[in-house]
């Protein structure tokens, strides 16, 4: 009782504390994960806002050199000669400190005497503006060029790093350029562009306060490359997990990122995670320890019932169960208990008198049995009876009719009609005695032939075959019948001679039989453990629907037809009991070809 009290016991502490532990584990995980989410949320909100600061910067830097280029285009408009550009563009830059350098090109022969392309470019060198020309070069394939000429209004290029292709040389900044047509008579006749450098620009948005000590921004042109590289100081990729804010710079294809390391935003929550874990273990014991104290607690009743229980069942009925007045579930169960054994007593009595009862029937059965068992005898042996008292007479109606055949061959008598009842004679004889005996073989005599049948005759297949073919020839004489062989005349089987012949008899009657009476073919062949005898004929075959019930006892294509339905059941049989088989063979279309296998 001990160990099934400890082995209940513990299968209940065990399957309590399992579930009370998975709903805990999967609440505080809920939770947990919850909070985790809660605070990527808030940290996607918090990169946003200052995004949207830095992005405030951007615009300003950039809305700047917009507002300088587009209010001075007009001039140019104007006044468009090459010295009043060169003016226009240290106009541009002297006023505008953000930007880089200005560059006014003109359309190409604008100015024929001053050389096919004609540019200037202004620019701060220390604290000195420095404005020249620039020496010649195809400037229309550039950006900064094409780009408004395109479109025919103010727009941003991509990323530029700036060649003057002449004497100045101090451009060690990355530049993006903005870039506005100038119209004459309606049609563009150059290009002003002024540079804004990326350093002043990332000047701007460093100032701004991180929302974590390791986060940084980017800005990336619309190709990938990055126009804004990270800072160094805050980049350590290796590694690690970032999670990325960005948003489109208005009027390019430019976005500006702010990418804030994974371990900074939840710095906080793995500090939490330590404190968590310590938690979850003291829960757990806790559950453990009070599935325990519960579970003791609410099975002690039980065993009591557990000890009277295993009384009962070593037979020890007058241990009495006592009744309980408790309503609960254990009380429930105790009272059960009485009048199950109570019920236990009545049966008792009950089965000690339905086995007296069983054992008188059971011999009345085994009575009965015995005369139905001397009864199937009583009549297999009659059956046999009958058919010895008509296979006697048979033989002799045959060998009577054989004498008076002969008789009227030897003495030369010539009366045809005579000679045809002695034929009719003997064939209805032969059928009737092929009959008699497919009758004797059906019955149960002959459904143990496996068990009695003699397999010791050394048989010659070349001769046998020849044999059925002489014997089938006596009932169709005018039916030829071809035999190939692949065997030696002196090819021989272990088997029985009679039930080989037998069966092989069957197939030829039925080929002569039902079949066109012109191309019955018997052959021979051999594998390495076995001898095969094929039988096809030409003609109408078998249905398709009753090629499956061909060697059932007594089946028949119709009510009308010839024959007991027993010739090929008692031909299969007959292989089998020889140790073979017996096949239709489907894949014959022109007729019936079957094939008996006998080992060798």
């Amino acid at each position: 009782m001990r160990k099934f009290s400890r082995s209940l016991t513990a299968k209940l502490i065990l399957g309590v504390t399992l579930v009370a532990t998975t709903i805990y584990v999967v609440t505080a995980g809920t939770l947990f994960l919850q909070s985790r989410r809660m605070i990527r949320q808030e940290a996607n909100e918090h990169a946003s806002s200052v995004l949207n600061t830095a992005l405030q910067q951007v615009g300003n830097c950039m809305r700047v050199v917009e507002t300088a280029t587009n209010a001075n285009a007009w001039i140019a408009e104007e006044n468009y000669v090459p010295d009043s550009l060169m003016e226009l563009a240290k106009r541009i830059v002297y006023l505008n400190r953000n930007s880089h350098g200005c560059t006014i090109a003109a359309k190409p022969d604008a100015f024929a005497d001053k050389g096919r392309f004609y540019s200037v470019y202004s620019i701060y060198q220390g604290d000195s503006l420095i404005t020249i020309r620039e020496p010649e070069y195809d400037y229309t394939i550039e950006d900064w060029y094409k780009a408004p000429v395109v479109s025919g209004k103010g727009c941003w290029s991509r990323l530029y790093s700036k060649d003057t292709k002449g004497v100045i040389d101090d451009y060690d900044h990355t530049l993006a350029i903005y870039s506005k047509p100038i119209y004459k008579n309606g049609k563009v006749a150059g290009v002003v562009s002024t540079g804004l450098s990326f350093r002043k620009l990332a000047q701007a948005i460093y100032k701004i306060q991180y929302p974590y000590p390791n986060a940084y921004f980017v800005i990336r042109g619309g190709d990938g490359q990055y126009l804004l590289p990270p800072d160094s100081t805050h980049m350590d990729i290796a590694g690690k997990y970032y999670q990325m804010s960005s948003m489109l710079i208005p009027d390019t294809d430019w976005s500006l990122a702010l990418i804030c390391p994974s371990d900074d935003v939840l710095k906080n929550y793995h500090q939490m995670v330590l404190y968590v874990l310590l938690f979850d273990v003291l829960a757990v014991i806790l559950i453990v320890l009070l599935c325990r104290w519960g579970v003791h607690r609410a099975l002690s009743p039980i065993w009591d019932l557990v000890g009277m229980s295993k009384q009962i069942a070593k037979g020890r009925y007058d241990e009495i169960i006592p009744q309980t007045k408790r309503d609960d579930a254990l009380g429930k169960m105790q009272n059960s208990f009485v009048a199950m054994q109570q019920s236990i007593r009545r049966n008792i009595y009950n089965i000690h008198a339905t086995t007296d009862e069983i054992t008188r029937h059971n011999k009345e059965v085994a009575y009965a049995t015995q005369m139905a068992q001397e009864a199937q005898e009583r009549k297999t042996m009659f059956i046999q009876n009958v058919m010895h008292q008509i296979r006697t007479p048979l033989n002799i109606i045959q060998g009577f009719a054989q004498v008076l055949r002969d008789e009227l061959q030897s003495t030369g008598l010539d009366n045809e009609e005579f000679s045809n009842i002695a034929t009719m004679m003997k064939h209805n004889s032969q059928h009737l005695s092929r009959m008699v005996l497919m009758l004797y073989d059906s019955s149960e005599a002959g459904l143990t032939e496996e068990f009695y049948i003699d397999r010791k005759d050394q048989v010659s297949c070349n001769d046998l075959v020849r044999e059925c073919i002489r014997y089938s020839k006596e009932h169709f004489p005018d039916i030829p019948i071809e035999f190939r062989t692949e065997l030696f005349d002196n090819a021989m089987i272990l088997t029985n001679r009679l039930y080989l012949m037998r069966t092989l008899r069957e197939l030829l009657y039925n080929a002569a039989k039902y079949s066109d009476g012109k191309h019955i073919k018997v052959i021979v062949t051999q594998t390495a453990a076995s001898v095969l005898f094929t039988v096809e004929d030409v003609g109408q075959g078998l249905p398709q629907g009753q090629q499956d019930m061909v060697y059932e006892f007594f089946a028949k294509q119709d009510d009308l037809s010839e024959g007991l339905g027993l010739g090929l059941p008692l031909a299969k049989r007959h292989a089998i009991s020889l140790g073979g088989n017996l096949q239709y063979d489907r894949n014959y279309k022109e007729g019936c070809r079957f094939v008996i296998t006998m080992p060798k």
